[in-house]
């Protein structure tokens, strides 16, 4: 989160005024709708759904491609455990891949894993910078599998002119608090495709959806029993005012990140991008010559951090993955489901990417930064170099 003022506090004092707090209701505001269509004309899509998480609309949309047991969906192996816990939560099995120079996932090794049982990628636009989309959504025409964009950290970013979360089959966002916008939770669905978006519109809240307003109005999608990850029209309200604010947040991103840039060129090298003028800012990533190097400057610094310490997004990590327990009752457990049984996890399947991401150094971005304070990380990153 980066800008929160008195908009959105009067975004809230609004709804409550108005006593319309659920989403389907008969009030002016329509809060969720707004967002929702708001969301949808800003980014270039036919469908938005707002959710309660960026997991949800992963989970969702997956649903919606009609991923299940016996399915395989390629994830990297950087990134949040969501990505992962979304593709058992569709009853599928995730396949992990290592990413690339760029950090992201590497179509090359995404093709060397695709199987008769792949039905979808879902490439994660890490730190808000853009995975190659052109080579998954050849991918994607190639062998038939269906290409979801994981853009929860990368809300306002793009690729070749067009936002991240519309190249694919479908796409997620996040607006948790660690996000460019946010509501300190919530996510969103985003597909141009009507029967993924019926299907994720159901499985989403399907204790609502049928009967609260004409939501299924002209679907020819039967109701089915899913989930309830049905938001709010506080949390709405709130988007609305922090959409407002999503160009002049990345402009003020990329202009820092850009001067960050700039004045650590003559000392350091950066990780290659697949679209530098389209990445979102929120991080400017150093390249080391070696681990060593890495944890010594991030130590000395305290200016960056090695994304190998990470937990969470690496996927050595993700100790209910790699151990199958992918729910708390074993007749529930994807990995025991008879179509998904066999599958064994490998902890040094990815060795590349544990190296890439020992030698690399997040430095996270403020689009308030002032040039005293871009200087002073500069001096602190300069001088851990050179002790």
């Amino acid at each position: 989160m980066y800008r929160m003022g008195q908009e959105e506090i009067n975004a809230v004092a609004r709804v409550i005024e108005s006593g319309q707090l659920f989403k389907v209701n008969s009030g002016t505001l329509q809060e969720s709708y707004n967002f929702e269509k708001e969301l949808k004309d800003k980014v270039g899509v036919d469908h938005t759904i707002l959710m309660t998480s960026g997991h949800a609309g992963l989970t969702a949309a997956l649903i919606g491609m009609g991923i299940g047991p016996g399915d395989e969906v390629i994830v990297p192996a950087y990134t949040y455990i969501a990505t992962a816990m979304a593709v058992v939560a569709a009853g599928a099995v995730p396949v992990i891949a290592e990413i690339d120079e760029t950090l992201m996932l590497d179509p090359k090794d995404v093709e060397k894993k695709i199987t008769k049982k792949t039905k979808a990628v879902i490439p994660v636009h890490m730190q808000g910078n853009p995975c190659d989309m052109d080579a998954f959504v050849a991918l994607g025409k190639k062998y038939g599998i269906a290409v979801l964009e994981d853009a929860c950290q990368a809300v306002g970013g793009q690729y070749k002119g067009k936002y991240l979360g519309t190249l694919g089959d479908a796409g997620a966002f996040s607006f948790n608090y660690f996000k460019v916008i946010s509501a300190g939770e919530g996510g969103a669905l985003l597909t141009n495709n009507k029967s993924i978006f019926e299907k994720a519109l159901i499985y989403h809240d399907s204790s609502a959806v049928a009967y609260f307003g004409n939501q299924m109005e002209d679907f020819s999608t039967e109701t089915f029993c899913g989930h309830e990850f049905r938001t709010n029209e506080i949390t709405a309200a709130i988007l609305r005012e922090q959409l407002k604010k999503l160009d002049g947040i990345i402009n003020d991103l990329r202009e820092k990140k850009n001067m960050l840039r700039d004045a650590l060129a003559p000392h350091f090298k950066f990780i290659p991008s697949n679209d530098y003028d389209g990445c979102c800012a929120t991080s400017l990533t150093l390249q080391f010559d070696s681990a060593e190097e890495a944890e010594k400057i991030a130590k000395n610094s305290k200016a960056c951090t090695v994304p190998i310490n990470t937990g969470k997004h690496v996927y050595t990590a993700w100790d209910c993955i790699l151990n199958k327990r992918g729910a708390a009752h074993p007749l529930f457990n994807p990995f025991n489901f008879e179509a998904n049984k066999g599958y064994e996890y490998d902890p040094a399947c990815c060795e590349k990417s544990l190296e890439l991401l020992k030698k690399a150094g997040h430095i996270s971005i403020n689009p308030d930064w002032t040039k005293e304070q871009i200087d002073a990380i500069v001096k602190r990153l300069v001088d851990a170099k050179n002790a």
